[in-house]
């Protein structure tokens, strides 16, 4: 069976500097983190302490679409006048997939948040980790694991594993 989306870990740690027409906000800040184009969503508690800068340091799964190029984390605050929109960021999934870094590795990022007319207001502090889904191993033999490619069939004395570290061949190309 295909799988159509991947379980990103989201902590949403704080935010920096959020204000409010200019002013900035005193409580009930919360934070949601939306998916592209979905409308799946989970929300953090609300922060009624931490003032314009708030701290949740709170887990939140989302399950991402496979096509999805980012989603959005937003911060609102609730007023005598209903729950307001504080910033938005919108997090490419580029940002932390692909490239060398390993499947589950832990990503700290900051983002500067944007308001409804596009302008600057305040930073969000978050962690994100894609879950590597668990593989269904057959048992082995060996004791320990290990990492690379098998080398040789062990009749010349050799034998073992080989790793290596990617390298750009341009780098080494010379120019006579």
């Amino acid at each position: 069976m295909a799988t159509t989306s991947r379980k990103l870990e989201i902590r949403v740690i704080s935010a920096e500097n959020l204000q409010l027409d200019r002013k900035p906000i005193k409580k009930n800040a919360s934070a949601t983190v939306r998916a592209e184009k979905d409308s799946q969503f989970r929300t953090t508690y609300m922060d009624t302490e931490g003032g314009a800068y708030p701290k949740w340091n709170e887990k939140l799964v989302l399950d991402l679409p496979l096509h999805a190029r980012s989603f959005t984390v937003e911060i609102q605050c609730k007023t005598s006048y209903g729950v307001r929109t504080i910033g938005t960021a919108k997090i490419p999934v580029s940002d932390f997939v692909g490239g060398f870094v390993p499947e589950g590795y832990l990503h700290f990022l900051s983002y500067r948040l944007r308001d409804n007319r596009g302008e600057r207001n305040g930073i969000v502090n978050i962690s994100v980790r894609m879950q590597v889904p668990e593989l269904k191993a057959c048992a082995t033999t060996s004791s320990h694991s290990s990492m690379g490619f098998p080398m040789g069939d062990g009749s010349f004395g050799g034998g073992g594993v080989a790793t290596g570290v990617p390298v750009w061949y341009g780098a080494y190309q010379k120019n006579y």
